[in-house]
């Protein structure tokens, strides 16, 4: 028996962005305490990593929310069409540009940041996480692993004409 959570006008803030905002939360941790913490610990460096980490589950939280990717399982389904067909590549590649322009920014941030400087090994550190979710979302389009639930649904999706 499957159970989903219909989305009510009587739902609460956090019942409708709960995700987004725990895992803001922790994130927002993660930079207090690398902030207080020496980088060249343990403890420090786990903090700088876990930044990265943090701000791509953030991202994918929102951006799978909000942007939707052509062919990507992973993003939101938009609703019918729109009117403008340059409109209509842009919302179908919505996900994909604001990676790379947003990934760009962070490689512009760590081109100009001291590398070993505190900050500037979380910018690399967030650079590779960027590189990192840009490429699943190109590679989500059209490959698949059998068994996961995203590529059960793509077959499921999949017509004599694909």
């Amino acid at each position: 028996m499957k159970f989903s959570i219909r989305k009510s006008k009587n739902q609460t803030f956090f019942e409708r962005h709960g995700l987004a905002v725990v895992t803001a939360g922790i994130l927002v941790l993660w930079i207090v305490l690398y902030s207080i913490s020496d980088e060249k610990r343990h403890i420090g460096s786990f903090f700088g990593n876990a930044i990265a980490d943090w701000t791509g589950v953030v991202v994918m939280v929102l951006a799978t929310k909000h942007l939707y990717e052509r062919g990507s399982d992973e993003s939101k389904k938009p609703r019918g069409k729109l009117p403008n067909r340059s409109l209509e590549l842009l919302r179908e590649h919505s996900l994909t540009i604001f990676l790379g322009i947003t990934g760009i920014a962070w490689i512009l941030i760590y081109a100009h940041a001291d590398s070993e400087s505190k900050w500037g090994q979380v910018a690399g550190n967030v650079v590779s996480e960027w590189t990192q979710i840009f490429g699943l979302v190109l590679l989500t389009k059209k490959l698949v692993e059998t068994g996961s639930k995203e590529s059960q649904d793509k077959d499921k999706g999949k017509s004599k004409d694909d």
